[in-house]
């Protein structure tokens, strides 16, 4: 992990800067959710049948913690309920232009999450 004062991060600050930029500019994108998620979504709106392809309509940066969300439009939403997912959570055609820089963003952001859990807690223990 990137060192910051002391902290460990697991996001690279100027690519994901860079990331963002570029989605926003590209912005309405079409992504797949991913099975789990899809199942989860299903499970908290019994009454719509969500298709697996949706558009992403907005971009956000959670920081570190959270990392890149996605807003997603599924094509009959009503304006009432917003669904941001992490972009971890979505994949994307590979003859997108930002396909290449989406995956290593995913693909980094799971590892270090992973590494990171695995290791002990730093700092003082009580």
């Amino acid at each position: 992990m990137i060192p910051a004062e002391g902290l460990s991060v697991i996001d690279n600050p100027l690519q994901t800067e860079l990331l963002i930029a570029k989605l926003k500019a590209a912005v309405p994108l079409s992504a797949t959710v991913s099975r789990p998620l899809l199942a989860l979504l299903q499970e908290q709106s019994p009454d719509i049948a969500l298709p697996p392809r949706c558009q992403i309509t907005g971009i956000h940066y959670t920081g570190d913690e959270g990392g890149i969300l996605c807003k997603l439009d599924f094509g009959h939403e009503d304006g009432r309920e917003v669904l941001l997912v992490s972009i971890t959570h979505l994949t994307f055609d590979r003859r997108l232009p930002l396909a290449r820089e989406i995956a290593a963003y995913q693909k980094h952001r799971v590892k270090r999450i992973r590494r990171s859990s695995s290791e002990p807690p730093s700092g003082p223990s009580h």
